[in-house]
């Protein structure tokens, strides 16, 4: 009789744990830990980049801020080819992408040709700084837009996308998805923007 009486509050106790369980899975914070494969690049295909003229597109006015929270835009970048990849964090194809930017960047990059890879994570400088840390990224710098006018501006759909900028400030190539942007091909295309 005991057990009867017992049943009811055992099944209720049972039912409020794995709500609590199912609770918890929603509502605790995102693991710290970047997973990013060691294989690198070459599990990403190269992007198709096709530099035809009539493609030419005007980019609008950006708004974002460097490391160190100055206010920049595109056109303090006007003269140079950019790849502008819009990325962020809790995005796992862009942090699969990063490490191949970051080698373009360390073999390109210079007064004439930058990779400026913009975060659109709320949080802004402060969930990148450690993000690029923990990555080992050296080349790249850091550019943020936690209030997210970017995707806006840009009608993005997806992350990350990334955007070839010829040295007027036109996009030249727009690239949905992770690509292995230190490729040949990649090395290649950005090298006959900065010839033309």
């Amino acid at each position: 009789m005991m057990a009867r009486r017992l049943l009811p509050a055992v099944a209720l106790a049972l039912i409020a744990a794995v709500g609590i369980a199912l609770l918890w899975q929603e509502l605790r914070p995102a693991p710290t830990a970047i997973l990013v494969p060691t294989t690198g690049a070459e599990t990403l295909p190269p992007p198709t980049v096709s530099l035809a003229p009539g493609a030419a597109v005007e980019v609008p006015a950006l708004a974002f801020s460097d490391a160190e929270g100055r206010a920049l835009s595109l056109a303090d970048f006007r003269g140079k080819v950019i790849l502008l990849n819009v990325w962020a964090t809790w995005c796992t194809p862009c942090r699969r992408e990063l490490p191949a930017l970051d080698r373009l960047q360390a073999r390109l990059g210079g007064p004439d040709f930058e990779v400026l890879v913009l975060s659109v994570d709320r949080q802004g400088v402060a969930a990148v700084r450690p993000f690029f840390e923990q990555l080992g990224l050296k080349a790249l710098h850091l550019y943020a837009d936690p209030s997210g006018r970017t995707m806006q501006s840009l009608k993005l759909v997806g992350l990350p996308t990334s955007l070839l900028i010829d040295r007027a400030g036109r996009q030249r190539a727009l690239i949905v998805g992770p690509a292995a942007w230190d490729s040949a091909e990649a090395v290649a295309a950005i090298r006959r923007l900065l010839s033309g």
